[in-house]
């Protein structure tokens, strides 16, 4: 029972950009909880406090959108760098530099996460082999890597050169 939760919890985590939302979300809990103080510092400190909180809650949010929404991780990730560069000068030295350097990484790796290949399928135990053929396959001339007209381009989301 126990080792099944952990396979589905590795198999969930590995599936989409779970430490750069995990430094996200912690950079937004620092850049929000700065300006929380006790009402007696809230009081002196007033209206500054509000940007703080805000852009806290962005980054809380932009973390949790980057693990339940991989397909948005590039905008998650580009939003939340430039959140916590903000905080830099908007907050607190975007939670006395701690906030600003988790949402800068947490952007970062959010923005270069990319998805695993699907494996292959093994074949089946008794699939027949087929038996090369004694005529010569004039489909693709033997100096040539890859057959003509096509482009041989390892990127999983298809970019092209």
């Amino acid at each position: 029972m126990l080792l099944s939760l952990w396979r589905r919890w590795r198999q969930w985590r590995r599936g989409r950009p779970f430490w750069g939302g995990l430094f996200a979300v912690l950079a937004g809990a620092e850049i929000c909880a700065l300006p929380l103080a006790p009402l007696k510092v809230m009081l002196q400190q007033g209206i500054a406090g509000i940007p703080s909180v805000l852009m806290g809650i962005v980054m809380i949010v932009l973390g949790l959108t980057a693990w339940f929404s991989p397909a948005q991780r590039s905008l998650a990730g580009v939003l939340t760098t430039l959140i916590a560069t903000a905080a830099l000068v908007m907050s607190n030295l975007g939670g006395f530099l701690i906030g600003t350097l988790l949402g800068i990484l947490g952007g970062g790796l959010m923005f270069a996460w990319q998805p695993n290949p699907p494996a292959p399928n093994p074949p089946a135990p008794n699939a027949a082999v087929p038996h090369p053929s004694p005529e010569p396959q004039d489909s693709v001339p033997p100096h040539s890597p890859t057959p003509t007209g096509t482009t041989a381009h390892p990127d999983p989301q298809g970019a092209q050169p």
